[in-house]
């Protein structure tokens, strides 16, 4: 049978979602906590893989057993007791064969914080950055950015894909207060490195250090080596992944 496990996590102790061979996975902790809990092997694939240091609001990650498993709302606070505090499960539930966490899904929603005030009760949650943005110069680099589907300019140079076209839906700032300000974008896929990247450049735009122009000729070069470094891990969000109707189906509360 599959199932399918929804899931947050504070990415700042982790070397990225995905199982590595030198450092801690969200992927290799959870995969441990379930195979300890239903006292069997137990794989899980996830619907992305974020990058070190990278937080997820909303993960989604599917596993295959041989019989029907329990997972009733005990279950689920059996599995967070074992799991650190930085990874809470919020639902298991089956799905179809066919259902995978990865390849059925159909967008994937990012948010990026900035903040201009140190929070001492919430560190590493937000990108600490002084200078005043303009949010409105950002803003109109969206619209720039949404005339596009080709973003090579801004994977990271080793990535291993077939193509590099990835269909926005939306991209834009939006400012909390005076010293908040957060980026939302959504889109089919992303590349390696792309969401930061992207913040980036634009923090480079709202500090006047880069014209709308130059960042329109920079996308057009599809070249990443001509950017800048990519803004921190810390302050960016997976917070929402998509799926076709049916998929989800038996997700409590859904």
């Amino acid at each position: 049978m599959r199932y399918f496990i929804e899931l947050s996590y504070r990415g700042g102790a982790y070397h990225g979602w995905q199982t590595q061979a030198n450092g801690i996975s969200v992927q290799t902790t959870l995969e441990a906590a379930l195979t300890q809990r239903f006292q069997q092997p137990v794989f899980v694939i996830g619907s992305g893989r974020t990058d070190a240091g990278v937080h997820a609001a909303q993960q989604f990650a599917h596993f295959d057993v041989p019989a029907e498993i329990n997972t009733s709302e005990s279950m689920i606070h059996s599995l967070n007791c074992i799991l650190p505090d930085d990874i809470g499960i919020h639902s298991i539930f089956p799905v179809r064969d066919e259902d995978h966490a990865r390849y059925s899904a159909i967008s994937r929603y990012y948010q990026y914080h900035i903040s201009r005030q140190k929070d001492v009760f919430a560190p590493g949650l937000t990108y600490y950055f002084q200078p005043q943005l303009d949010d409105r110069l950002m803003n109109e680099a969206c619209q720039i950015l949404l005339k596009y589907t080709d973003f090579k300019s801004f994977s990271k140079v080793r990535a291993n894909v077939t193509h590099f076209r990835c269909q926005l839906a939306f991209a834009y700032w939006e400012r909390k207060n005076a010293d908040q300000i957060t980026f939302h974008i959504k889109a089919n896929r992303f590349l390696w490195g792309m969401v930061r990247t992207i913040v980036g450049a634009m923090v480079e735009i709202g500090q006047g250090r880069m014209s709308l122009d130059q960042f329109d000729q920079l996308i057009q070069a599809r070249d990443r080596t001509l950017l800048g470094r990519p803004a921190p891990a810390n302050g960016l969000y997976l917070t929402e992944v998509g799926y076709p109707e049916g998929v989800l189906v038996n997700r409590p509360n859904d």
